[in-house]
Formats: C-alpha cells, sequence, structure tokens
C-alpha cells in the first residue's frame, strides 16, 4: 500500500486548514456561535471528534469564562501539564495568571496529613488564597479534584468560581466525578464546561481555556450578534 501524497503546506497555514478540516467533518451542530470555537479547539488538540458529542456547556458558560478572563482571572490547574498549556502571554495581558498547586510543599504536607490526594489539598488551597480574583478551575487529571470542588460549594455559599472546566481522563471515578460537578453546578448555577465520559486529558483542559483567551483576545473573530428587526 502505498502512503498518500503529502502537500507542502506553510506554516502558518496549518491551523486555517486544520480548522476548515474540522469544521467540514463536524458538519451542522446544535452549540452555540461562542461555543462551537471552544469545541473545534478540542478537538484539534485531541484530533477526537468525540468532542463535538460529549463536551457539554451550562446556559451562557462561554460568556462567563470571558468575562473572568476579561476581569483578570486567575486560572487554576490540576497538573502543571495543563498550566504549561494554557496560554500565559494572552492571559497576563488581561491582568491574569496560571497557578498549579500540586507540587507545593504545604500541599503535599496537607494531603499527607489528611490522608487524601494532592488535587483535594490543592482545591482547598485555592479556596483558602484565591480570592482576589475570578476563578477558572480547570481540571484534566485528577477526579477527586472536581469532587471535592463539588463538596466545597456544597458546604460555602461563598465559594462559587466563575468557571468549572471539568475533563479529567480516565477509568476510576471519572465519569461519576463529572456528573458530580455538572450535578452540582447545575443546582448552583455556576458555569461549567464538561467532557462527559472517560475522555479528557490536561492538554484538552488547556485548550478549553486557550479558546476561551483567544477568544477574548480577538484571535477568534467573536461572533456577529443577531440584528434585531
Amino acid at each position: 500500500m502505498q502512503p498518500s501524497p503529502i502537500h507542502p503546506v506553510l506554516p502558518g497555514d496549518i491551523e486555517a486548514r486544520s480548522f476548515a478540516i474540522i469544521t467540514e467533518e463536524m458538519g451542522q451542530t446544535n452549540f452555540s456561535p461562542l461555543e462551537l470555537p471552544v469545541v473545534k479547539r478540542a478537538i484539534h488538540t485531541s484530533a477526537d471528534f468525540d468532542y463535538a458529542q460529549n463536551l457539554r456547556f451550562t446556559p451562557g458558560a462561554v460568556e462567563q469564562g470571558l468575562a473572568a478572563i476579561r476581569a483578570g482571572a486567575v486560572i487554576l490547574t490540576d497538573t502543571q501539564m495543563g498550566r504549561s498549556g494554557v496560554n500565559k502571554q494572552v492571559l497576563e495581558r488581561f491582568g491574569g495568571r496560571a497557578e498549579c498547586y500540586m507540587a507545593d510543599p504545604d500541599v503535599a504536607e496537607a494531603a499527607r496529613t489528611g490522608g487524601t490526594t494532592r488535587a483535594v489539598a490543592s482545591m482547598d488551597k485555592a479556596a483558602r488564597t484565591l480570592t482576589d480574583a475570578p476563578l477558572i478551575v480547570a481540571v484534566g487529571n485528577a477526579p477527586t479534584a472536581l469532587i471535592r470542588l463539588s463538596e466545597q460549594m456544597e458546604q460555602d455559599m461563598h465559594f462559587r468560581p466563575a468557571l468549572i472546566v471539568g475533563v479529567p481522563v480516565g477509568f476510576v471515578n471519572v465519569v461519576e466525578s463529572k456528573e458530580l460537578i455538572w450535578h452540582t453546578c447545575t443546582k448552583l448555577g455556576v458555569p461549567c464546561i464538561a467532557a462527559m465520559g472517560r475522555k479528557g486529558g490536561s492538554n484538552v483542559a488547556a485548550a478549553i481555556c486557550n479558546a476561551l483567551l483567544y477568544l477574548a483576545s480577538g484571535r477568534t473573530p467573536m461572533p456577529k450578534a443577531k440584528e434585531t428587526p
């Protein structure tokens, strides 16, 4: 079997060509004009069109995420890989920053003494310390982080992240944690973007954050508002 021919593509055209292919293969969808770029960015990162079916948005989640970014949001990730993938140059233009507490000594000690995971201890630290700006929590690895976020919101009426991105990947408690955070966010009115099922990952969490950053910065054109008659 002969390999398919390779056609030269300029570096600047690769992303545009990729998104054109994604748009063509997706066809018609029920996503809103603001949700669609987020879904396409997740597919672009993973080459997995299942995100066109499993990515779910609470009403207005993208709009509220954009508002948080423009107000100087802190993006908290549950892995250093996720933090590395967030476009911090764009985030910093809005006065925001990206954080990951997983390697912090105090988080490791809290997890050890509490008999829990570092992801849980990271969420506890975030709730205590990240109070100076809107908080976007992007979880791509640890279902225990989503479970703890749900507990925190249920227990403390003042703890309300500006947006939760729940896309951990795996087999143990992954599906259940996404269903839990979706239920809690829906009940309490907290914006949420979740990839239901087993699929996800730190790369997808970062991709969703970057899709929001690119929308906020104008790199991805904002859909035009419909004209009223």
